[in-house]
């Protein structure tokens, strides 16, 4: 107990040179959890984008001289099948099939939304049928759904979310936004309704907007099929197996098709390589920001050495009064290890209150600093301290007592 209050005492008295020292640590360390929180968050992010709600099943369609393919769910079946999808088949599939309460389809095309002299580029544009937004519950921040008129007359009318929103009228602006005509390519589109997703688009220039418009318009006006993919929301997560596998016997059945069957994807190889690639790219990131952690031992190893120089009378005295070498050595290297404690405690909470603020930044929705990397980041910092502390400890502990007593 009187080593740690030796090392409070030292560090006190010298509170800007211990300051300086914690430096390098403190950059470390927050460095390594902002990494680790933000990396996590955005593999969940990643994840829950491919693998959807629990409680939708998606079918796609398989040729049957075809291998299994992880990702050919999200290649879009149509295209694949000879057999155009009707919607009444998707209405007998749910209201035949036990378990299914509604459905909804898709199709998607890409273009630039542009706004007087703003544009959002390389839009996503996903075509939906009605129950889309009931399946799907999105927030309506302002304006209105699709409605029944919009399908059966082809109306030129878009929703937008919530970035490409203020991309183009203002952050918050999402009422001014109601009733203004937005252009994509040539054509003018009425903006009807703002929502907001709990994730968003990621393009290589950083969060993309996206849009939705009815996916009549979206094949009038793209040149696609009325159904590109088609989504089953089921009351009972735990049965979407066998929910799932019952809607796609039955979907080969009403369609015919003697070149393929329909399918539900397995996400699984897909999620793996999803935590598998993210893993490999959090562990490089925080491994550069981890070269901090090394300076910032560095630091406190020359710190130390600096120390010892500056109080070899005093150790000289102490080993004088009884003191031996392991007690000497042992509070060096204490005074080393509660410093870094302190930096990495520091570091750990300056990275506490910026990994949120950075995650809304980047629309990463639960980015936070989890315990195991909190406990982790402490640890890590005990051992720098351990580590680049035995020198100088070391050292200190071999002094002569005569030659240190006579030192100036």
């Amino acid at each position: 107990m009187e080593n740690w209050k030796f090392a409070l005492s030292s560090i006190w008295a010298h509170k800007m040179r211990s300051i300086l020292t914690m430096l390098g640590i403190i950059i470390g360390v927050s460095a390594v959890v902002i990494i680790m929180g933000l990396g996590n968050s955005m593999k969940k992010s990643v994840a829950d984008s491919y693998t959807g709600d629990k409680k939708e099943i998606q079918l796609y369609y398989q040729a049957n001289d075809a291998e299994d393919d992880p990702y050919a769910a999200f290649y879009g079946f149509a295209q694949s099948s000879s057999t155009k999808i009707k919607m009444e088949w998707l209405d007998q599939i749910a209201n035949t099939v036990d378990g299914i309460d509604s459905y909804y389809v898709t199709n998607s095309a890409s273009s630039t939304i542009s706004y007087q002299k703003k544009q959002v580029k390389d839009s996503m544009i996903t075509g939906v049928s009605q129950d889309y937004f009931k399946v799907k519950d999105y927030d309506i921040v302002a304006g209105r759904q699709f409605q029944t008129n919009d399908y059966n007359k082809f109306s030129r009318v878009i929703m937008l979310d919530t970035v490409s929103a203020d991309s183009l009228f203002g952050k918050g602006q999402y009422k001014a936004a109601l009733n203004q005509v937005v252009n994509l390519g040539d054509k003018d589109y009425l903006v009807v309704g703002i929502f907001k997703t709990k994730t968003s688009a990621i393009s290589i220039g950083g969060l993309s907007g996206s849009a939705v418009m009815t996916n009549t318009q979206v094949a009038s006006e793209f040149g696609t099929d009325e159904v590109g993919q088609m989504f089953f929301h089921i009351t009972d997560a735990t049965q979407s197996a066998t929910i799932g596998e019952n809607a796609a016997k039955l979907l080969t059945t009403l369609a015919h098709d003697k070149d393929g069957v329909y399918k539900v994807p397995d996400n699984s190889s897909i999620l793996n390589e999803i935590n598998t690639q993210f893993g490999i790219m959090t562990t490089v990131i925080g491994a550069i920001a981890g070269i901090s952690l090394l300076v910032g031992g560095i630091g406190v190893m020359n710190i130390m050495l600096v120390s010892v120089t500056e109080r070899t009378r005093e150790i000289g005295l102490r080993k004088a009064l009884g003191a031996t070498r392991g007690k000497i050595l042992t509070q060096f290297l204490i005074e080393s290890i509660v410093l870094t404690i302190l930096g990495g405690l520091v570091g750990l909470g300056l990275a506490y209150c910026l990994v949120g603020t950075l995650g809304q930044a980047l629309r990463l929705p639960g980015a936070t600093v989890s315990l195991n990397v909190a406990v982790v980041a402490i640890a890590f910092s005990a051992g720098i301290g351990i580590i680049f502390g035995i020198l100088p400890a070391n050292k200190a502990s071999k002094l002569d007592p005569i030659e240190a007593l006579r030192y100036e």
